[in-house]
């Protein structure tokens, strides 16, 4: 089973999104689990603040160190230092994720996501505890918590028994390096619009010739950069 752990100002806003679906039925059958913490529980500060304004000036407020880390030692107090070792931080700067990040994450007992929040969080904590920094794309939100659960999404479904068809992670975009081929479903005809006749045909060889051709061609045209990667990728192992 892989343990999420999700540190946040924003639990609810965490665990509703997380708990639908395909993830929320893969908790309740014991194959992953999710939990958010609370950053804001753990601050020293009466009023319950987490921010204060930077150093040197600048716009915005950053998130205090003491709390980030206080919310980080409980979780490894509970689950074990080892355990708690691999710690995720969202942010634009971070090495951009992808199906390769994915599956290599999915082999962790553990995972814990730090999200940030108004201009960041105090270099000291990161230098700390972080051992990841990861992005989902050259923009900014507002907070760390809509990539960590993009993030999630994309591993947990690489967890043995998440997803009902075994087949389906391998079989999808990114899952062998290509873009997933084109997919149709009934009826045969829709608008003038026929389903290729291979996938009628029953015979199997052909289907699988005629998928990975598709998913070549689709990859050359949508994603260049991924095709020339897949190109090279086979040309090493020969």
């Amino acid at each position: 089973m892989l343990n999420f752990h999700i540190l946040t100002l924003f639990p609810e806003m965490v665990m509703q999104g997380l708990h639908t679906s395909i993830l929320g039925r893969a908790a309740k059958g014991g194959y992953i689990s999710m939990e958010a913490v609370n950053i804001r529980d753990y601050t020293l500060d009466k009023h319950g603040k987490v921010d204060d304004y930077t150093y040197g000036g600048g716009a915005g407020m950053l998130m205090q160190a003491q709390p980030v880390y206080d919310a980080y030692q409980a979780i490894a107090a509970r689950i074990g230092q080892e355990r708690a070792r691999r710690v995720i931080y969202v942010t634009p700067q971070g090495k951009t994720f992808n199906q390769e990040m994915a599956q290599e994450m999915a082999q962790e007992s553990d995972l814990i996501f730090l999200c940030g929040h108004y201009e960041g969080i105090d270099e000291r904590v990161l230098e700390e505890i972080v051992t990841d920094e990861v992005s989902i794309g050259d923009y900014v939100l507002t907070g760390g918590e809509l990539p960590a659960m993009v993030m999630i999404d994309a591993i947990a479904r690489l967890v043995p028994g998440v997803l009902h068809n075994g087949e389906s992670a391998q079989t999808e975009s990114f899952g062998d390096g290509l873009l997933e081929y084109p997919q149709y479903s009934r009826p045969e005809s829709w608008h003038g619009k026929k389903v290729p006749e291979v996938l009628l045909s029953g015979d199997h060889a052909k289907v699988d010739a005629w998928r990975l051709e598709q998913s070549l061609l689709r990859t050359k045209e949508r994603r260049p950069d991924l095709y020339e990667k897949y190109q090279n990728s086979k040309t090493t192992r020969c």
